[in-house]
């Protein structure tokens, strides 16, 4: 059974905080339905498995480190599943090397997504008992990793369509008749699915979506628009977010299978997701069976649409890591061919120290999927961890696309043809999918403190409210004395911080991991744990006034998340078998560690980033095995 909703009296943590800081109304209440939102999904959720239960939130603000959560295990991929992905990703590598793979107009053909449907790949995440294939949620996620080195974009359609797309909104939310009526024809691919929530003027405020049903005897009447929806097209099924009698809700609808008075299409040019449908929307009275509501139990529509979107944000995170495997092959034969006064360049310390990175980076990428999917197979909300992943995956695939891809290339990269000159956008539009990066760090750093802004914080500015205190001067005795029992909890725990000792993590664990790796999970624990005095110094500094400070709850929020991609990264990499990933991650640690104390890197540091990128070079990465790089373009061989 999953826990009640908590809520504070009448208002959320972040609605009482906005409103006794003096934001207007509106601003406090839209705020706080977000907030509350929050609060219904984590309801959810077992107790134990809720954001304040989760592996962040305790290596932040306990005292002992979970490591347990930090060890994900390998996924076990039944038979049947094995067969469908082998199936899946030898149909999408067969019509790339026939030049089938797209049609006439760019997209991925019909003719190919119906091969899919067949092999059981729409259907990966849905129940047995509904025509689907059951895979566990890690190995759906390392598979999409493999798919992503062969084509992307088919990799993020069975993301669009299982993850945020009506697959998980009706396994999660349907009814019994929902279920069985959608979810095999979503199985086998007669129905692809959408999810519709952005619009015109509704991306990170959700609290202004204006598209409204109407309910009319039987049916619903939608009226509204909806902008940048991946995979929705005419006779597609989408989980449409819109507002019943001004509450959010979702409703299921299957597009119709042409444009009429009550559906169109709205086109417009979008550089990123060139092979694949990305419409508006815009509805005109159109008709929707009633039976076809979602019900969100004690939530709402924006429930329903936050529950999907954890699986959204590692299914990037997975894509990202097979698209820098991409780059990575394609940057040796081009290392090797390139030549400047007289020597490849792929035996120049700066392009050995691009191939070094670039490893570390697909490292913890892996890392991350690992670790964040088996979270999520364990029943975890994973919000605080999903987010980092994402947050990783999207940056660490613009580092790699910008600055060691293509400065790699250098001029040849902008060619017709090129790998970059080819993909740019879709290497960089990540970064706003699933949520921008820093609006999302903010939404990180919003979850990780609101437990402990409700158990001592908001004592005190009720107290601060009830006092009629604008701004608190402890200097005035009359403050003190109106603040006296608000106070006292906070006095003790910050008392209780003074006497605690520094963690260490156990022995046991590390002694299974490489001493350099081990060094970087006990630095990172030490940094996640020094993180709690520090955020709520900064709740103490800025109090009712932080939710304006936006640059530093992103600053201090990344912090944090670059300490839990060490964390996360360092203990997965001590664990394989493979010596090579053993060094990328070690790197990728320096380099966080760097980033996080200011330090200079050490002549060490560029001989171990220098090394590993020859043993690259030599063809050591087993982690690019197989992936044909595309041809060199423009040669001028003699």
């Amino acid at each position: 059974m999953s826990a009640p909703v908590r809520e504070s009296e009448s208002q959320t943590f972040v609605e009482s905080a906005l409103a006794l800081s003096g934001k207007s109304e509106e601003e406090a209440r839209k705020t706080g339905s977000i907030d509350r939102a929050d609060d219904q999904v984590d309801a959810l959720f077992d107790l134990r498995h809720q954001t304040p239960h989760s592996p962040v939130h305790r290596a932040v603000w306990e005292h002992e480190l979970p490591i347990d959560l930090f060890l994900p295990e390998a996924p076990v991929v039944p038979e049947h599943c094995a067969r469908t992905m082998s199936s899946s990703l030898e149909i999408v590598a067969r019509h790339r090397r026939a030049g089938t793979l797209y049609g006439s107009d760019n997209k991925v053909t019909d003719e190919v997504l119906a091969e899919l449907g067949r092999a059981g790949y729409w259907g990966l995440l849905i129940d047995r008992e509904y025509g689907g294939g059951g895979s566990s949620f890690a190995g759906f996620a390392q598979f999409l990793t493999r798919m992503a080195t062969i084509d992307p974009n088919v990799s993020g359609l069975a993301s669009v369509h299982g993850c945020i797309g009506a697959v998980d909104p009706i396994r999660t939310f349907g009814s019994r008749e929902q279920k069985e009526w959608y979810l095999p024809r979503l199985a086998s691919g007669e129905r692809l699915s959408a999810f519709a929530l952005t619009e015109p003027g509704a991306g990170s405020d959700l609290t202004a979506l204006r598209t409204r049903a109407t309910l009319q005897g039987d049916e619903y009447v939608v009226e509204g628009e909806k902008l940048f929806i991946t995979n929705a097209v005419p006779g597609r099924t989408i989980g449409l977010v819109c507002k019943i009698e001004d509450k959010p809700s979702v409703l299921i609808v299957d597009l119709p299978d042409q444009e009429n008075e009550a559906f169109q299409i709205v086109d417009y040019g979008l550089f990123a997701l060139k092979h694949l449908h990305n419409h508006g929307l815009r509805f005109h009275g159109l008709r929707v069976p009633r039976e076809n509501l979602l019900e969100a139990g004690r939530g709402d529509g924006l429930t329903i649409a936050y529950h999907g979107l954890n699986l959204g944000r590692v299914a990037l995170c997975s894509a990202a890591a097979g698209s820098m495997r991409v780059m990575l092959a394609n940057m040796l034969p081009w290392g090797h061919f390139r030549r400047t006064y007289g020597a490849a360049i792929v035996t120049r310390e700066l392009v050995e120290r691009r191939l070094g990175r670039l490893a570390a980076l697909i490292v913890g990428a892996d890392a991350l999927v690992a670790w964040c999917s088996w979270l999520l197979d364990q029943g975890y909300r994973g919000e605080l961890e999903c987010i980092v992943a994402k947050i990783f995956g999207s940056e660490a695939q613009k580092e790699a696309a910008i600055e060691l891809f293509m400065k790699t290339h250098g001029g040849r990269a902008f060619l017709k043809g090129h790998h970059f000159g080819e993909n740019v956008h879709e290497f960089l539009a990540p970064c706003i999918y699933e949520g921008e990066g820093e609006m999302l760090g903010m939404a990180f750093f919003k979850s990780l403190v609101k437990e402990h802004g409700k158990t001592y914080f908001e004592p005190v500015g009720k107290a601060l409210a009830a006092a009629k205190i604008k701004q608190p001067n402890l200097l005035n005795p009359a403050h003190v004395w109106a603040l006296k029992d608000a106070m006292i909890p906070y006095a003790k725990w910050r008392m209780s911080q003074a006497v605690q000792g520094r963690r260490s993590l156990p022995a046991s664990t590390l002694s299974k991991v490489p001493p350099a790796l081990a060094a970087h999970a006990e630095f990172a624990s030490h940094m996640l744990e020094h993180g709690r005095l520090e955020i709520s110094g900064v709740m103490t500094k800025h109090q009712l006034r932080l939710a304006d400070r936006q640059c530093r709850m992103a600053e201090l929020s990344q912090r944090m998340q670059d300490a839990v991609v060490m964390l996360a990264t360092s203990l997965w990499a001590g664990r394989q078998s493979n010596e090579l990933i053993a060094d990328a991650a070690d790197i990728l640690c320096q380099d966080l560690t760097r980033k996080l104390t200011g330090k200079r890197p050490s002549d060490a540091y560029f001989r171990a980033v220098t090394r590993l990128g020859q043993k690259i070079a030599a063809g050591g990465f087993e982690a690019i095995a197989g992936i044909e790089p595309g041809e060199i373009l423009m040669p001028y061989q003699n």
